[in-house]
């Protein structure tokens, strides 16, 4: 792969993170970050927030965005 085809390719997937993120953000996706297996412990003086299972999600989408990608090349 040269330089320029690789180079096109991390801007294609910075804009699609801001996509995605925007989507987030605005709400596009009301079930991300509250999936079963996402631990939310909100205290008097203390939150925490630590989403297992959307991160399993990603994990998984992008592993099988990758196998794919890889293939096709």
């Amino acid at each position: 792969m040269d330089s320029r085809s690789l180079g096109l390719l991390v801007v294609i997937a910075g804009v699609a993170v801001i996509l995605i993120s925007g989507a987030i953000a605005v709400g596009a996706f009301p079930w991300f970050g509250r999936l079963p297996g996402d631990f939310r412990h909100e205290g008097d003086n203390v939150r925490v927030y630590a989403p297992i299972a959307s991160m399993l999600l990603i994990s998984v989408v992008l592993s099988v965005a990758l196998a794919v990608f890889s293939r096709l090349r």
